[in-house]
C-alpha cells in the first residue's frame, strides 16, 4: 500500500462504533518509516479491535493542521471518543501501546446504541469544520488576488495621470528647441534671425537632453511594469566605473548650468573595476544624479565620490545640499510609487529609487540613504569588485 498516493484520505480498517484515528504525515523518509511502524502495530490489533484510521498528507491538506492545531508531524490523533488525544514525536508506537488500553476502556464505557450516531456526528462535524477552513482559505486567497488587482489598477491610473503631466514639460522644451533650429534653415521665413553657432549647438544639445529625459521615463515605466516577481536581466562584465562616472558627469553639465549648480567628484585613479552591467549601473547613476540636481537649490553643490571600501566592494555616493528626507520616510522612498508630499509637483513617477534598489540588489549590492532635514541627502550603493 502506498500512503503517498493522490488520495489524501485512506481507510485502513474500520467500522462505526470503534476508535477513530487520524495519522498526519509528510513526505520525509522518517515520517514514512513511522507510518509503517504504526500500520504494523495496528495490523496486530485489527482482528481483535474495531477502529478507523485515516492517513492524511499534511502537504496536501494544510488546513487540517490548522484545524487540529498541529505543530509537528507525524502525529496520531484520536478524535472519537471524546476527548481528543494527540500523540506526536519519534516514538509514536510506544505512545500508542501505552494509550491503547485507556482508549479501549473509553469505547467500552459508551452505550452500544448511540455509538454509531456519535461516530456519524463526529465525522460530520469534522467534515463541516474542514469545509469551513477550506472555504476560509479560498476567501483569503481571493481577497489577496482582489487587492493585487486593485493595486495594479490604481498603479495604471497613476501612470496615465503622470504621463499626461510629466511628459508635457520635456516634450514642450524639445519641441521649442527643434522649432527654433528648423527656422534657421527655412528660406521662406521673413523674420528669420540668424543665431550664432554656439546658440545652435546649445539648442541641439537641449533638445537631445530632453529626449533623453523622455526615454528614461519610458524605460522606468517599462521596468516598473514588470512587477515585483520578475527578475532583472543583467549581464555583468568587467566595468571601469570611474570612466563611466566621468562620461555621465559630462552629460549632466547642461542641467547643472541651467541651475548654476556646481558638482565635484572624488574618484581615485586606482579605483578597481567592478563586475556589473554597464547599462543598468548607468541608469542608477543617472537617476541618483537627476534627483540630486532636482532637489539641490539654485547655486547649490553636489558631490560624487567612489571609494574602494573593502577588497570585495566599491561604494559610490552622491550627496546634495537639498531639503533632506525625514527619518521616518527614508525607508519608504525605496518602495514602488512612493512619493513624498513635497514631490507632488515634481517630475517623476516615484519609482526611480525602487528601480535603483532592484538593480543594485541584482548585483548583490546595497543602496541606502543618509539624510538630515534641511541639510541634504547622501545616496550610496555598493558593487562587487571584478576578480
Amino acid at each position: 500500500m502506498d500512503p503517498f498516493s493522490e488520495r489524501s484520505l485512506e481507510m485502513i480498517a474500520g467500522a462505526d462504533g470503534g476508535l477513530q484515528l487520524l495519522l498526519f504525515i509528510d513526505k520525509r523518509s522518517s515520517s514514512k518509516e513511522q507510518l509503517r511502524q504504526v500500520q504494523d502495530y495496528l495490523a496486530t490489533l485489527q482482528t481483535t479491535y474495531t477502529f478507523d484510521l485515516q492517513i492524511i498528507d499534511i502537504e496536501d491538506q494544510p488546513y487540517l493542521a490548522e484545524y487540529f492545531k498541529l505543530v509537528a508531524t507525524p502525529a496520531l490523533i484520536k478524535i472519537h471518543p471524546e476527548p481528543r488525544h494527540i500523540l506526536a514525536g519519534n516514538n509514536l508506537v510506544a505512545q500508542l501501546v501505552e494509550c491503547w488500553p485507556r482508549w479501549q476502556s473509553a469505547i467500552s464505557a459508551l452505550e452500544p446504541v448511540p455509538i454509531a450516531a456519535n461516530s456519524a456526528s463526529s465525522k460530520q462535524l469534522l467534515a463541516q469544520s474542514v469545509q469551513v477552513l477550506k472555504l476560509s482559505d479560498e476567501v483569503f486567497q481571493l481577497r489577496q488576488e482582489n487587492e493585487e488587482l486593485q493595486e495594479q489598477s490604481r498603479f495604471k491610473d497613476r501612470i496615465i495621470a503622470m504621463l499626461a503631466h510629466d511628459l508635457r514639460n520635456p516634450l514642450t522644451a524639445a519641441a521649442i528647441a527643434l522649432e527654433t533650429l528648423e527656422g534657421q534653415w527655412n528660406p521662406h521665413s521673413a523674420d528669420m534671425v540668424v543665431l550664432p553657432p554656439e546658440t545652435l549647438t546649445r539648442l541641439a544639445h537641449h533638445a537631445r537632453s530632453q529626449m533623453q529625459v523622455i526615454e528614461r521615463m519610458i524605460t522606468n515605466l517599462l521596468d516598473a511594469s514588470r512587477g515585483k516577481s520578475s527578475e532583472l536581466s543583467i549581464r555583468p562584465r568587467k566595468l571601469d566605473l570611474g570612466a563611466l562616472c566621468g562620461l555621465i558627469l559630462d552629460d549632466v553639465q547642461p542641467k547643472l548650468a541651467a541651475k548654476t549648480q556646481q558638482i565635484s567628484s572624488d574618484i581615485p585613479p586606482d579605483l578597481p573595476c567592478v563586475h556589473a552591467d554597464s547599462d543598468h549601473i548607468r541608469q542608477v547613476l543617472v537617476n541618483l544624479l537627476d534627483n540630486a540636481i532636482k532637489y539641490t537649490p539654485e547655486g547649490g553643490l553636489i558631490h560624487l565620490s567612489a571609494l574602494h571600501r573593502t577588497t570585495q566592494k566599491v561604494q559610490v555616493s552622491i550627496c546634495d545640499d537639498g531639503p533632506g528626507i525625514p527619518e521616518e520616510k527614508q525607508k519608504a522612498i525605496f518602495k514602488d510609487t512612493v512619493r513624498l508630499e513635497r514631490d507632488q509637483h515634481q517630475e517623476g513617477y516615484g519609482i526611480g529609487l525602487a528601480l535603483c534598489q532592484r538593480i543594485v540588489r541584482a548585483h548583490y549590492g546595497q543602496l541606502w540613504v543618509d539624510s538630515t532635514p534641511n541639510e541634504g541627502s547622501c545616496f550610496s550603493f555598493t558593487l562587487p569588485v571584478y576578480r
